[in-house]
C-alpha cells in the first residue's frame, strides 16, 4: 500500500480518540482511528458524503 498522507479531522481534540482521512490516488477515501491505526475503512467520496448528511439529519431531529 503507498504512503498515505494523512490529516487530522478538525472536530478531533488534542488527546486520544481522534479520527484521520486521506484520499488515494484511485479516488477513494480512508478513515482510521488513533486507537486503532492498523483497522483502515475505505469508502468513496459519494458514499462518505452520503453517511455525512445522514448524521447531521438525525442530529437536526435530536
Amino acid at each position: 500500500m503507498p504512503t498515505m498522507d494523512w490529516q487530522k479531522s478538525s472536530y478531533s481534540n488534542q488527546g486520544a480518540n481522534c479520527l484521520y482521512i486521506a484520499r488515494t490516488s484511485d479516488g477513494t477515501i480512508r478513515l482510521r482511528e488513533s486507537d486503532d491505526p492498523d483497522v483502515i475503512l475505505r469508502t468513496t467520496p459519494a458514499a462518505l458524503r452520503a453517511f455525512l448528511q445522514a448524521l447531521k439529519a438525525g442530529a437536526d431531529r435530536s
